[in-house]
C-alpha cells in the first residue's frame, strides 16, 4: 500500500493551528471591509487624494469589497490547507 503521508504529525498540527487563526482572522477582515469599516481605509489601496471630493465614495467603496473578496479568497486557502493538514494527521495516525 502506497502511502501519501507528506507532513509529520507536528507540521500536521502546526497546519491545523494556523489554518484556524488564519481563517478566523481573514473572515472577520473580510467582513469588516464588507461592511466598509472606517478604521480600515488605511489598508485599501487608494492612488491620488481621494478625500477632497464626496464623489468618490463609490469608487472607495469598490475597492473595500475587492480588498474583502480578497481576504474571503485568502480564507479559503486557509480552509484548503486547513483540510490538508488533517488528512496528514489522520495519515499519520494509521500510519502508527
Amino acid at each position: 500500500m502506497v502511502s501519501c503521508v507528506l507532513c509529520g504529525p507536528k507540521l500536521s498540527m502546526c497546519g491545523i493551528v494556523l489554518s484556524i487563526w488564519g481563517v478566523i482572522m481573514l473572515v472577520l477582515l473580510g467582513v469588516f471591509f464588507h461592511i466598509h469599516s472606517a478604521i480600515l481605509i488605511d489598508d485599501v489601496p487608494m492612488t491620488g487624494n481621494y478625500f477632497i471630493s464626496s464623489s468618490n465614495i463609490t469608487e472607495i467603496y469598490d475597492m473595500y469589497e475587492k480588498v474583502a473578496m480578497n481576504c474571503f479568497i485568502a480564507a479559503a486557502v486557509y480552509l484548503v490547507i486547513g483540510i490538508f493538514s488533517g488528512c496528514q494527521i489522520c495519515m499519520n495516525r494509521q500510519r502508527f
